[in-house]
C-alpha cells in the first residue's frame, strides 16, 4: 500500500485540485462522481481526475489516505474537502467558492451563481 500512498501524495502535491473519481471528467462511470465532475467542469476549474476503476490499489488506497470510506473525493491544495453530498451542499451554499477564492484556485463566478439559482 506505500507505493499507492505515495503515488497519491505525488499527485497531491503536483495538482492544486484533485477529484478521486470512478470513471473520468469526460466520462465518469457513476452518478455521484458524475455530480461532482460536472459541478468542476461548468465552473471552470482546471482539475486532475483519477480514475480509480483503473486501479484497486489506488482505489483502496484514497480511502485509507482519506480515511473516508466512498468515492468520489475532491481535494484542493491536498487538503481532502469531501465527497459528493459535501460538495453538493457547498457548492448550493457558497461554501466552495469561498474556499476556492481562499486557496486561489480560478474558476468561474458565475457558473457558480447559474448552478445556485438553478436549485433555488
Amino acid at each position: 500500500m506505500t507505493d499507492a500512498r505515495a503515488q497519491i501524495q505525488q499527485t497531491l502535491d503536483e495538482n492544486d485540485v484533485v477529484l478521486f473519481m470512478k470513471g473520468t471528467k469526460e466520462m465518469p462511470q457513476c452518478g455521484f462522481s458524475s455530480r461532482v465532475a460536472g459541478v468542476l467542469n461548468y465552473m471552470g476549474v482546471d482539475f486532475r481526475d483519477v480514475n480509480v476503476l483503473s486501479d484497486d490499489a489506488i482505489r483502496q488506497g484514497i480511502k485509507e489516505y482519506s480515511d473516508w470510506p466512498t468515492i468520489p473525493q475532491l481535494y484542493v491544495k491536498g487538503e481532502f474537502i469531501g465527497g459528493c453530498d459535501i460538495i453538493t451542499e457547498m457548492t448550493l451554499s457558497g461554501e466552495l467558492d469561498q474556499l476556492f477564492d481562499q486557496k486561489e484556485v480560478t474558476y468561474n463566478k458565475d457558473a457558480a451563481e447559474k448552478i445556485r439559482a438553478a436549485n433555488a
